[in-house]
């Protein structure tokens, strides 16, 4: 049976087009299955966005932003069932939150003509837009997590990881894959040894993984993953007394639904991230006004100002001002998938409009160009601290090494465009 919109979301799309609901995006989302304490998160805050650009500004440039749900249960055929139920309703821009999903999205919305947003995860050499012209992942890639996890390391060790040992724990899936290869780079460069520790989804059972890495002593464990593999992981880790603050997660493993379970075994525990901590800006003012205050907030407002959440938010602030760049440069504020894509190529989000926003240093600058589809690809660290139980961010935004990445990306691209038969772009 496919997986149906959400009607409430949907009614107002699926009849004759109202004349203020031009904009449509989907949120593909997964509220059910083992990912779905994760991923509720993410899309409330998505929601919420949207929400609030609605209920405060009237949309953006006068067009009310319509934002149908879908339920994929992080499935990749729920997922792609989802894009064809919602791709012909006006649809600009997808962000499924699934790189399985990702994968199978990006020759589609190609030859469909959509814009495929996948901020922190999906294949990563879409940030080369000669070859993925309708794919963007700004501000940061999984690549990019892995150098700047490397970079903090060497800051913490003088400069040098010659003769560290580094484990990789990753979800045993294209996700967790995707960072073996910079970390390979980047040991050759740097001189650390390098072990890969591979979890089956779901990832509850890891005894086995972490005997291992009880025995082999590694100095630093990275780990790549998502849902109840996290918490199992950080629990294992504490069993067998794993310092913490040698323990760095990506942002996808970097959520208070990760921590919490470990109660204060978890404190120290540190993950990447490329988005602000907390609620500290002056945006959760005009969400308690418009969106608590008034029961608008998705799900009563439960998850508001979480990890996940932010996450979600902030994907939603980038596709707002790629919108808004669209209309700026075509001149009409019911805008096409196609200008979008020209919004996507054109956006700068300096620090300056964050503040504006009401996100001041929420992320990094964002600066997005025709070969450029990824942006600087910086990000920090947080900490978390389980006695406030609440996320400090411990360094400011830094630069991925490009020395090591460029090439990869050059590399992985050319071989998806050959086998796809693309001829790259001119830009």
């Amino acid at each position: 049976m496919k997986t149906r919109l959400i009607a409430l979301t949907v009614a107002g799309l699926m009849g004759a087009a109202p004349a203020m609901a031009d904009l449509v995006v989907p949120n593909l989302s997964y509220r059910t299955g083992a990912y779905g304490a994760n991923g509720t998160q993410y899309a409330d805050g998505f929601n919420d966005y949207f929400a609030l650009l609605n209920e405060r500004d009237g949309g953006i440039g006068g067009e009310i932003i319509q934002v149908p749900e879908c339920e994929t249960a992080y499935n990749t055929e729920k997922g792609i069932e989802c894009y064809e139920e919602t791709k012909d309703t006006g649809a600009l821009v997808y962000n499924p939150l699934s790189t399985g999903i990702t994968y199978q999205l990006i020759p589609k919305v190609s030859v469909d003509k959509k814009v495929l947003y996948t901020p922190g995860y999906g294949r990563t050499s879409a940030k080369n837009g000669k070859v993925f012209e309708w794919v963007f992942n700004a501000p940061a890639n999984y690549w990019d997590g892995a150098s700047v996890a490397i970079k903090y390391l060497l800051d913490e060790n003088g400069g040098d990881l010659s003769g560290k040992k580094i484990a990789l724990v990753y979800h045993n899936s294209a996700y967790g894959k995707e960072p073996i290869r910079t970390l390979e780079g980047l040991a050759e460069k740097h001189g650390y040894e390098l072990s890969l520790v591979p979890v089956d989804a779901p990832g509850q059972e890891q005894k086995s993984q972490w005997l291992q890495i009880r025995r082999d002593k590694p100095d630093y464990v990275i780990m790549y993953g998502w849902g109840v593999m996290n918490q199992a992981a950080i629990q294992e880790a504490s069993n067998i007394r794993f310092p913490m603050e040698n323990f760095i997660g990506i942002w996808w493993s970097g959520s208070e639904v990760d921590v919490l379970p470990v109660g204060d075994k978890a404190n120290g525990y540190k993950a990447l991230t490329f988005n602000g901590v907390g609620m500290d800006y002056p945006i959760y003012d005009d969400i308690k006004t418009y969106l608590l205050d008034a029961d608008k907030a998705s799900q009563g407002g439960e998850h508001v100002g979480s990890a996940l959440y932010s996450r979600g938010m902030y994907a939603a602030v980038v596709i707002s001002e790629a919108i808004r760049t669209a209309q700026e440069l075509s001149g009409v504020s019911a805008i096409t998938a196609e200008q979008l894509r020209d919004g996507f190529e054109n956006l700068e989000i300096t620090p300056e409009r964050l503040s504006e926003i009401g996100l001041p240093d929420f992320g990094p600058e964002i600066k997005m160009s025709c070969d450029n589809h990824g942006g600087s690809g910086m990000a920090r660290l947080q900490q978390w601290d389980a006695t406030a139980k609440q996320w400090n961010l411990i360094t400011e935004f830094t630069e991925p090494d490009q020395d090591i990445l460029a090439p990869l990306v050059e590399e992985d691209s050319a071989a998806y465009a050959k086998e796809s038969g693309i001829t790259p772009r001119d830009c």
